[in-house]
């Protein structure tokens, strides 16, 4: 079994309202040095198979479903599942 952690942010020239009131609040209550926020999503996947198969499979899975292509950037890392 091997663990894909997939991130997902939205791209650069998107507004980011969530990361725009999280940068507010941080400033508002004293963290002044916050200069810019962006939320993103973390996706946990746990796949059988090849590191060459599970790397294929998880692109298609993101660029179908996962991710909106429009407005969000990806990268994933694959890393190995300690016995289960």
């Amino acid at each position: 079994m091997t663990k894909v952690n997939v991130y997902v942010t939205l791209r650069e020239s998107v507004v980011d309202p969530q990361g725009i009131a999280a940068k507010e609040a941080l400033q508002a209550i004293g963290y002044q040095e916050v200069e810019n926020v962006r939320i993103g999503k973390l996706i946990e996947l746990e796949l059988a198979g090849s590191e060459t198969e599970i790397d294929a499979r998880v692109k298609e899975m993101c660029d179908k479903l996962l991710v909106n292509k429009v407005i969000e950037d990806y990268r994933y890392e694959i890393g190995e599942v300690a016995g289960k």
